[in-house]
């Protein structure tokens, strides 16, 4: 009889034993039996009986050296996944479901180094693609553009844009990821590279993610780039046919050397004349085929790639979750910046953030709450949003509170910028 066993009114009781009738010459098993997570009309005996099977039709070949499993202290592989499927009478329960039992630490020892022998072929692959070495002999437009920005560039801004350019001049694809916080300057460190391309004849791209951020980095380039005498072109799944049409052939015709969008940058209809540098910012909340689209090019070069992220990764994490990518890291704020301060709050705390609030704008600061999205499509975000937008507004009445996502009106969303922008709005919910 087996089951759950609980206190009683006369003791220890089981409540609702499941029974197995022994036959004649059977044993009690000598093993801990599985529980598997199972889909619908899967049953736990018919999927031990199966893995059991298979435990023994299948000799499992371990690749790892003994010598290194000795350093490691780790169990071969055939009798570490033998121990995980049946563990023996007197296994530590509390070490299994913990996964810090060898067995388990084996498994994790596996994943990883397949993890890492994949990144370092998947990074030997990119090492064959060819492209264009961008190392302009004449960086007229770089130039000008860092001469009249009106701030001079950080130490780590620098030095990223250093490793930036040196990647360029390489004829092996560019593959970097540039990390910073909001407000560090990684959209100045963006155009710069940008006019790198432009400067030795090619064009570059630039795709967000949502139409506001696309929208926000199409209008600060396009005020430092424009006056140099560039043509910045603007695509999203918004835009009139008319407007669209216009731009699409700017881009063919190379007119338009820079051109900022979302993924309408790599629908169908859009050809590049010559694109030379592919900026995907925010690179985390799009498909490695998205990301891919964006590079295809019409002969065999590749375009350099350049990611942004606000998401920090620590480096050593970097280097091994994103081994086929070089990552630099702006690790300075821009002078007068204030330090940013992260915490993470439980939701029942739900109430104390509300009250924080309060006292932030209370203090004259503004607020901006994000909800996160669903899936990849503004769409999906819209309830999470409207639901926290009434909650807030409900909860602090006397404030002024915005309200903005994809599905809403260009213009009304504009509007609803502006007004956080010029400090009406105090609470923004996006």
């Amino acid at each position: 009889l087996y089951g759950a066993v609980r206190q009683g009114y006369l003791g220890l009781e089981m409540v609702h034993p499941k029974v197995k009738v022994p036959t004649h010459g059977s044993e009690l098993p000598t093993t801990l039996t599985p529980v598997y997570p199972a889909g619908e009309g899967i049953t736990q005996p018919w999927l031990r009986k199966r893995i059991a099977r298979a435990l023994l039709d299948v000799e499992i070949k371990d690749l790892l050296p003994e010598t290194i499993r000795e350093r490691l202290h780790l169990p071969d592989l055939h009798r570490a996944i033998k121990h995980l499927h049946h563990p023996p009478v007197g296994a530590s329960l509390m070490a299994l479901s913990d996964r810090t039992d060898p067995a388990w630490q084996r498994l994790k020892f596996d994943e990883l180094v397949a993890q890492q022998i994949a990144l370092r072929y998947s990074r030997e692959l990119k090492a064959k693609s060819i492209a264009h070495a961008i190392a302009p002999t004449v960086t007229d437009l770089t130039d000008r553009l860092l001469a009249s920005l009106p701030f001079a560039l950080t130490r780590a801004q620098t030095r990223v844009e250093n490793e930036i350019a040196k990647d360029l001049a390489k004829t092996t694809p560019m593959n970097r990821l540039v990390q910073g916080d909001v407000g560090s300057g990684k959209t100045v460190i963006a155009a710069l590279a940008a006019a790198r391309a432009i400067d030795a004849g090619f064009q570059a791209a630039l795709m967000a993610p949502t139409e506001i951020l696309a929208e926000q980095h199409f209008q600060k380039i396009t005020q430092w780039l424009e006056p140099l005498g560039v043509t910045v072109a603007w695509l999203s799944g918004k835009q009139k046919t008319r407007d669209r049409q216009a731009n699409l052939a700017k881009i063919v015709s190379g007119e338009a050397k820079l051109i900022v969008g979302t993924h309408a940058l790599i629908q169908e209809g859009v050809t590049f004349q010559r694109l030379g540098l592919a900026i995907v910012d925010e690179q985390h909340r799009f498909g490695v085929a998205q990301r891919l689209a964006l590079r295809s090019s019409s002969d065999e070069h590749l375009p350099h790639l350049l990611m942004l992220s606000a998401t920090p990764i620590p480096r050593t994490l970097a280097m091994s979750y994103l081994a086929d990518l070089d990552a630099s890291v702006i690790d300075e704020l821009p002078p007068g910046r204030q330090p940013i301060t992260t915490k993470l709050v439980s939701i029942g705390r739900k109430a104390e953030v509300l009250a924080s609030i309060n006292e932030q704008v209370l203090q004259g600061r503004q607020v901006y709450w994000v909800c996160p999205l669903i899936e990849e499509s503004e769409k999906l975000d819209l309830t999470a949003a409207t639901e926290t937008f009434n909650e807030i507004r409900d909860a602090l009445p006397h404030l002024n509170v915005g309200l903005v996502h994809g599905a809403l009106p260009a213009e009304e969303k504009q509007a609803v910028m502006d007004s956080f922008k010029d400090g009406h709005v105090q609470v923004l919910v996006a």
